[in-house]
């Protein structure tokens, strides 16, 4: 089964936390805070593996979770780190954030790529020592693994796509350029998902899609067109083929206008495409039907090539000029991620919000969350920090705007107690 799109959830591991412990050893007195940090949960990367060529995979397995961070342990030993969970995907799968739409990355070479980062580990209560806190008995827990929801969309990596109404002869046409084996017969969508094919060219080679199914209405969902279309966004270069002989009735000129219409609502870019076009079975064609529409396409400013895909007739002098119009286009199209501004981060994940309800304070926001965390409030040298804390994050500062006052209730996050000056 053919499938090139799929939603998934992504949790990548947690950091171990770090480790409250003390140095206890005979003849040794007062050994000191000695926790170890905790180890980073593992990563989610993504690889592009030549051996797949669907998205099928992911319709049956929808989670995929990295392990988490070891905790730390007593003589500052180090939790261990996670190990990353590798995904394979075909190439050319790009991968959207659903929460906005945002393109994380495009899986179209053999780089891997980091999706969803592990969360740090959290320090040991041995980094919180100084000359006048000598026993911290508090350390900091790991950091969350980066949680989110994505699209996968496969766009197949091809130089040249096919367009053209079914059973016009695409499939024969890649059958006798490429060593693919497309289902060739004589009824409409016989081809049902795309088929990638090599053309090797002396010292060079391109690869051709055949992309099945265009029809009226496949811009707007008709047939089997509207699945495949994003699969010539990449190509380079489109060859229209049409049904010359106009076949059970069909007008080719109303045909190949029908199909470049269709694409154009699909993507507006599509038509800026550097297109050839291709007249086939000319055998069943006379040569006034063959002149005719040469005419009008070269009016339009496209070029044309009469061939029988069937015995191979012209097909040697199309592959030599899309050879040398591919030497003057670019590469294929690479989608670049698009990166969140610092400034939405901080104001949607990393800014302190502070509300007031009756009489209590209520404090909101990550860095908080993590900072009560990391607190034992039944130490008092921890309690300190905590207050230090709440100093240096603006906390304190951003309480006294809201007219609190000494001995006023504070929650955060159902901790509650009296604010003091």
């Amino acid at each position: 089964m053919f499938v090139d799109i799929a939603k998934i959830k992504l949790k990548a591991g947690d950091g171990g936390n770090g480790a409250v412990s003390f140095h206890r050893e005979k003849y040794v007195a007062n050994g000191g805070p000695d926790g170890g940090d905790g180890g980073r949960g593992g990563d989610i990367i993504f690889v592009a593996d030549n051996n797949l060529s669907t998205l099928a995979d992911f319709r049956y397995k929808k989670k995929y979770i990295a392990q988490n961070g070891e905790n730390g342990r007593p003589s500052r030993s180090y939790g261990k780190s996670a190990p990353n969970l590798i995904v394979k995907v075909p190439k050319g799968t790009i991968v959207k954030d659903l929460k906005n739409g945002r393109i994380i990355a495009d899986i179209s070479d053999d780089e891997p790529t980091v999706i969803a980062k592990g969360g740090r580990g959290g320090f040991g209560n041995f980094h919180f020592a100084t000359p006048t806190r000598q026993a911290p008995r508090f350390a900091k827990p790991g950091q969350k693994g980066e949680e989110l929801e994505v699209q996968l969309e496969l766009k197949l990596l091809a130089d040249v796509g096919l367009v053209g109404f079914p059973n016009v002869g695409k499939s024969t046409l890649i059958s006798v350029v490429s060593q693919a084996k497309p289902v060739i017969a004589n009824y409409h969508f016989t081809t049902t998902t795309p088929v990638l094919g090599v053309v090797r060219r002396h010292e060079n080679s391109f690869v051709v899609a055949d992309i099945p199914g265009l029809i009226e209405g496949s811009g707007n969902g008709v047939g089997l067109g509207h699945q495949f279309l994003r699969h010539i966004e990449r190509c380079r270069l489109l060859v229209h083929v049409v049904d010359i002989s106009g076949n059970e009735g069909r007008n080719p000129i109303e045909d190949f206008e029908v199909i470049n219409n269709e694409l154009k609502n699909f993507n507006q870019k599509l038509t800026e495409r550097p297109m050839i076009v291709t007249g086939n079975k000319c055998d069943l064609a006379t040569d006034a039907q063959i002149n005719k529409f040469k005419n009008y396409i070269e009016t339009k400013g496209y070029k044309f090539f009469p061939i029988i895909a069937a015995t191979n007739y012209g097909v040697e002098a199309l592959l030599k000029y899309i050879e040398a119009q591919l030497a003057l286009l670019p590469l294929i199209t690479i989608y670049e991620p698009e990166k969140i501004s610092k400034i939405s981060v901080n104001n949607q994940d990393e800014q302190i919000k502070v509300e007031k309800q009756n009489e209590t304070y209520f404090i909101t926001g990550k860095k908080v969350l993590n900072l009560i965390q990391s607190v034992n409030f039944d130490d008092y040298e921890s309690l300190q920090y905590f207050q230090r804390m709440l100093n240096k994050l603006g906390i304190s500062e951003e309480l006294k705007k809201y007219g609190i006052k000494e001995g006023d209730t504070v929650n955060i996050y159902d901790l509650e107690f009296e604010f003091i000056e």
